[in-house]
C-alpha cells in the first residue's frame, strides 16, 4: 500500500517502528542530560573558575528554561508540526551542547545550559506527541510507550554511569559533546523516516498572553523550589517567588478559561484519567529524584565509591525500570484497568524505598541497596507505562503536543520539588542528629563516624517521606483514574468535541 493510500485509509504509518528508534534516541539524549552533567560539575567548576555560589546555575539555568517553556513548546509543536518541532529541537540542542562543551567561562556555560533547556522544551513534547499520533493500535501503542518509558526512566540512571566514565577517562567537556552524535543521528533519521499523520495540526492563533503567563509562572515555581534548597523555605525571595508563581498560574487558568484559542485547553487537565496520570507521575518523580540524590551521596561519601563505580551501582535501578516498562507494564496494560497496574506498581516502588530506609553506614550494597533499587525501578517502570498512555487518552491531534508537554511539566516540577523538599528534610534531620550526638564523640575518629551516621540518618529520614509520597501516588492512581478494562474498540474519551480532525485512537480500559 502506498503512503497516500495508507493515510487515506487510516492505516498506521509503515515506518512507525523505524520512527520510534529515532524518537527513543532523542528522548535518551534529553534524559541523559538531566544527570550526566551533574557528575561532571565539580571538574567543570574547577576548569571554568565557577564560584561555589554560582555553580548551581549550571543545573538551574537548564531547569528553568526547560520547565518554564514546556507548555509553550508543546503548543508550538501542535501549531508548527511535530516533526518540524522535533527536528528543530534536536538541531538546536546539538548546537547548545557544542557551546557547552566549548565553554571558556561561566557565562558561556550558563548560556549554553539555558539554550539546551529552550530546545529541550521544544523537543520533548514533540517526541511524545509523535508517538501519540503515529501509534493507533492498542497493543502497538502499549509496546511503543513501554519502550519510551523504559528510556525515560532508565536514561537518568544511565547518565550517572556515562557521566562518570566520560569525566574520569576523557574530560568533562565530553558530557556535552556526546549529545551531538545523538542529535545528528536522531534528526537525520526523523527527517527521512517520520511521516506525521495529516489533519492533526492546530490552526488556531497562538495564545500570547497564555504563553507569557505560563512561562513566567512555571519559571517562578521551579526557581522557588531550587532556591528553597539553597536559601531555605523562609527566605524572603523564596516566599516571594512562591507567591508570584501562585498568582501567575492562577491568572493563567482564568485567561485560558476565557480564551477562544487557549495555549492549554483546560479540557486537557480536567479529564480525570489524564489529571490522575499527571498528578501521580509528578508525585512519583518527587520520591524518585530525591532518592537518586541521596543514594549518590551515600555511595560516594559514606561507602567511598568512585564516580564510575557509583554509576554502575545504579544498574539494578535501570534493569528494574526497563523490565517494568518494556515487559511487565506492556503486558498488563492491555489486560487490566490502568489503576490496577499503577496502584500496586507504586506500592512495589514504595517497598523498594522502605528497604532503603534501613540504610546504615555499614550496610551491604548487595543485601540492601541492590534489592531496594531493583524494586524501586520495577515499580516505577511498571506504573509509568500506563500513566504515559493515559496522559494522551482522548486527546485530539490538535492538542497532542500540549498534552505531552503536561507529562514533561509534571516530571520537571516533580523533580524540582523532590530535590528541594527531600534535601531540606534530610539536612534538618542531619543537623538534629549532630546536635544530639556530637558531644558524646571524644576523638577525631569518632566525630567523623558520628558525622557519617548523621548523614545517613538524614537520608533515611527523607526516604521515609518519599515512601509516604509514593503511597499517596498509589492512592491517587486508584481513586482518580476510573478507565475500565481493555475493549475491542477505541474511544475519544472525555467527550471532547473535535473540529480539526479525528481523535487519536487510544487504549480503552
Amino acid at each position: 500500500m502506498s503512503q497516500t493510500a495508507s493515510k487515506a485509509s487510516g492505516a498506521p504509518d509503515a515506518n512507525r517502528w523505524k520512527a520510534l528508534v529515532f524518537i527513543a534516541l532523542a528522548q535518551l539524549m534529553v534524559v541523559l542530560d538531566s544527570t550526566i552533567v551533574n557528575i561532571a560539575l565539580p571538574s567543570a567548576q574547577q576548569d571554568l573558575g565557577i564560584s561555589d555560589g554560582n555553580r548551581q546555575w549550571v543545573v538551574t539555568a537548564y531547569a528553568l528554561a526547560f520547565g518554564g517553556l514546556l507548555i509553550f513548546g508543546g503548543r508550538i509543536a501542535d501549531l508548527w508540526g511535530r516533526k518540524r518541532a522535533f527536528v528543530t529541537g534536536l538541531a538546536g540542542f546539538a548546537v547548545a551542547s557544542a557551546l557547552g562543551g566549548a565553554a571558556t567561562n561561566e557565562a558561556m556555560m550558563f548560556g549554553a545550559r539555558a539554550l539546551q533547556g529552550v530546545f529541550g522544551a521544544l523537543l520533548a513534547p514533540a517526541a511524545l506527541s509523535l508517538l501519540t499520533v503515529m501509534f493507533t493500535n492498542a497493543k502497538e501503542r502499549a509496546k511503543a510507550f513501554g519502550i519510551y518509558t523504559a528510556i525515560s526512566g532508565g536514561g537518568a540512571a544511565v547518565g550517572f554511569i556515562l557521566g562518570g566514565v566520560l569525566t574520569e577517562y576523557l574530560d568533562w567537556r565530553w558530557t556535552f559533546f556526546v549529545n551531538i552524535p545523538f542529535a545528528i543521528i536522531a534528526a537525520a533519521g526523523a527527517y527521512f523516516v517520520i511521516r506525521e499523520p495529516g489533519g492533526g495540526r492546530n490552526s488556531s492563533p497562538l495564545d500570547l498572553p497564555g504563553a507569557v503567563l505560563s512561562t513566567l509562572g512555571l519559571v517562578c515555581l521551579v526557581y522557588s523550589f531550587t532556591r528553597a534548597e539553597t536559601d531555605g523555605w523562609g527566605d524572603a525571595v523564596t516566599v516571594g517567588l512562591f507567591a508570584a508563581a501562585a498568582v501567575l498560574l492562577a491568572v493563567f487558568v482564568l485567561v485560558e478559561a476565557k480564551s477562544k484559542a487557549p495555549l492549554l485547553p483546560l479540557r486537557v487537565l480536567t479529564e480525570r484519567n489524564r489529571g490522575g496520570a499527571y498528578l501521580s507521575l509528578g508525585l512519583a518523580i518527587i520520591g524518585m529524584f530525591g532518592t537518586f540524590l541521596f543514594l549518590t551521596y551515600y555511595l560516594q561519601i559514606v561507602k567511598g565509591y568512585s564516580p564510575v563505580s557509583t554509576g554502575f551501582a545504579f544498574l539494578p535501578l535501570v534493569v528494574g525500570m526497563v523490565t517494568g516498562s518494556a515487559q511487565v507494564g506492556t503486558q498488563l496494560v492491555t489486560r487490566l484497568a490502568p489503576r490496577l497496574v499503577m496502584g500496586p506498581a507504586f506500592l512495589v516502588a514504595a517497598l523498594g524505598l522502605f528497604l532503603l530506609t534501613q540504610l546504615q553506614t555499614g550496610s551491604s550494597y548487595a543485601s540492601l541497596v541492590l534489592p531496594g533499587m531493583l524494586l524501586l525501578g520495577l515499580g516505577i517502570g511498571t506504573a509509568f507505562m500506563p500513566a504515559m498512555a493515559l496522559s494522551a487518552q482522548g486527546v485530539a491531534p490538535r492538542d497532542a503536543g500540549v498534552a505531552s508537554a503536561m507529562v514533561n511539566t509534571s516530571q520537571q516540577v516533580g523533580g524540582a520539588i523532590g530535590t528541594a523538599l527531600l534535601n531540606t528534610i534530610a539536612a534538618s534531620a542531619t543537623a538534629s542528629y549532630l546536635t544530639e550526638h556530637t558531644a558524646a564523640a571524644a576523638t577525631g575518629r569518632s566525630q567523623q563516624l558520628v558525622q557519617m551516621q548523621a548523614m545517613v540518618h538524614g537520608y533515611t529520614h527523607a526516604i521515609w517521606c518519599a515512601v509516604a509520597i509514593l503511597v499517596l501516588a498509589a492512592v491517587i492512581a486508584v481513586t482518580f483514574i476510573n478507565a475500565g478494562r481493555p475493549g475491542a474498540t477505541t474511544a475519544a474519551g472525555s467527550g471532547e468535541a473535535v473540529q480539526d480532525g479525528p481523535t487519536v485512537p487510544v487504549i480503552v480500559h
